[in-house]
């Protein structure tokens, strides 16, 4: 585990079956051992925007109390944890891989919102598509050329988009768990086989495997 410099961590998140913005700084700290607590707020009900309000005057999940401070905003947090732990390497070493890792993160975080409106995350669930609207698919094969090309560029000695596990892969998390449930076939939007391998790779991590289980156990009902 990765010592804490200064302050204790409590990250506020949402359901883990929906919530694609709060798996994204979940699974960075946890995948690299930063210990925090957790405060779960359960979407989709009646109470959930005056909860979130709580913490967030953004009214958005997730949220990370850093002692008394509060960050929002998973990219945000997401920098601050590289900020606070420069042992790790959250972002890519290599100054150049560093810059296209948040470049893509950035276009991420930022775009693809036909893809996000089309395709929510629904982690456990499985739900193939036929077809695609023709701006869902711009999205898709934008995300698939993208990943192809960090790999190709980058991706050596791992099996992640830099090489390593990173931030990018963080932010990406929630994009394999799209193509996972509504595109099993990603040779259709021009998937090499990069693509498919590297959800594998991203549903292969630990990190991944606890998230996926505790949202099994959240949907059993009471």
């Amino acid at each position: 585990m990765v010592s804490n410099p200064s302050g204790s961590y409590r990250l506020v998140i949402g359901n883990k079956s929906w919530s694609s913005w709060s798996l994204r700084p979940w699974l960075l700290m946890t995948e690299f051992g930063i210990p925090f607590t957790e405060t779960g707020i359960a979407l989709r009900q009646p109470g959930s925007k005056t909860e979130i309000m709580k913490h967030s005057a953004a009214g958005k999940v997730p949220a990370l109390y850093i002692g008394d401070l509060l960050v929002w905003d998973s990219l945000a947090i997401i920098e601050t944890i590289a900020d606070r732990h420069p042992s790790l390497a959250v972002w890519p070493r290599d100054p150049s891989a560093r810059a296209i890792a948040r470049s893509v993160s950035a276009e991420m975080h930022s775009g693809y919102q036909q893809l996000r409106e089309h395709c929510p995350m629904d982690i456990l669930a499985s739900k193939p598509l036929d077809t695609l609207p023709e701006t869902v698919e711009l999205n898709v094969r934008r995300i698939i050329a993208s990943w192809i090309d960090c790999r190709a560029r980058f991706g050596h000695g791992g099996a992640f988009l830099f090489g390593a596990f990173s931030a990018a892969d963080a932010m990406y998390a929630p994009v394999a768990s799209r193509f996972k449930t509504y595109l099993p076939d990603l040779a259709r939007y021009g998937d090499d086989g990069t693509a498919s391998a590297y959800i594998a790779a991203i549903f292969a991590l630990p990190g991944m495997t606890t998230w996926l289980a505790a949202a099994a156990a959240e949907s059993q009902p009471a």
